[in-house]
C-alpha cells in the first residue's frame, strides 16, 4: 500500500495542510457525517455514469464494483457513527467537487473524459486525506481509515485508466488543469469544515 500511497501523493500537487488535520481532529463528528455523505455521493456518481454511458463495458464493470464498495463504506461509516451516538443528517457540501465539475466540458467525449478525471482527483485526495489523518486518530477509526486506502487508490487508478481509454490516449494535460484547480481548493481557507474543505480561516 505504501507504493500506491506514494503514487497518489506524487500525483497530487500539494499535501493536505496540517491545519486541516488539526481542524478534523476537533470536528470528528462532522468529519464522520461528511465522510458518509461523500461515500453516498461517490456511489451515486458511479451509478449515474452507468446509466449515461451504457456503450462502455469497462466503465460499466468498474463503476458497478465501485458503487458497491462505496455503499459498503457508507454503511460502515454509519455503523461507527451509531456506536458513537453521532446523528447522520443533511450538510451543505464543500464547494470542492462542484468547483472541479464546473470545468467539465459539455460536449462528448470531452464531458466523459473530464468527469472521469475529476473522479480520479477526488479519489486520490480522499486516499491522501485518510492517510494524513490515520496517525492522529483513535485505534478504531485509524483501523477503519487504513482499510479504505487500498480501495480508494484502486478507484483513482480505475477512473484515470478509463479517462485514457475514452480519450484514446494520454490525458496528462487535462489532468494538470484540474490538479491546479484542486490545489487552490485544498490550500485556500474555508469558512466551514468538510472532508474536502481547505483549512478553516478562523
Amino acid at each position: 500500500m505504501a507504493g500506491a500511497l506514494h503514487e497518489i501523493q506524487s500525483f497530487l500537487l500539494c499535501p493536505t495542510p496540517q491545519q486541516w488535520v488539526n481542524n478534523a481532529l476537533v470536528n470528528q463528528d462532522l468529519l464522520l457525517i461528511d465522510h458518509a455523505h461523500c461515500e453516498k455521493k461517490a456511489a451515486s456518481t458511479a451509478l449515474s455514469l452507468m446509466y449515461r454511458y451504457v456503450e462502455h463495458p469497462d466503465l460499466l464493470n468498474k463503476m458497478s464494483r465501485l458503487a458497491r464498495e462505496e455503499l459498503r463504506h457508507f454503511e460502515q461509516v454509519l455503523a461507527i457513527m451509531q456506536a458513537r451516538n453521532v446523528r447522520y443528517g443533511h450538510l451543505t457540501p464543500a464547494p470542492y467537487a462542484a468547483r472541479l465539475r464546473s470545468e467539465v466540458r459539455t460536449s462528448e467525449p470531452g464531458r466523459l473524459v473530464d468527469t472521469l478525471i475529476v473522479g480520479a482527483v477526488i479519489e486520490a485526495r480522499s486516499c491522501e486525506r485518510f492517510a494524513a489523518l490515520i496517525p492522529f486518530l483513535d485505534e478504531e477509526l485509524a483501523s477503519f481509515y487504513s482499510s479504505l486506502l487500498k480501495s480508494e487508490a484502486r478507484h483513482y487508478r480505475d477512473y484515470l485508466a478509463l479517462a485514457e481509454q475514452v480519450n484514446g490516449g494520454p490525458v496528462e494535460a487535462r489532468v494538470a488543469e484540474f490538479l491546479t484547480i484542486e490545489q487552490t481548493l485544498i490550500e485556500t481557507p474555508d469558512s466551514e469544515f468538510r472532508f474536502h474543505s481547505g483549512p478553516l480561516d478562523n
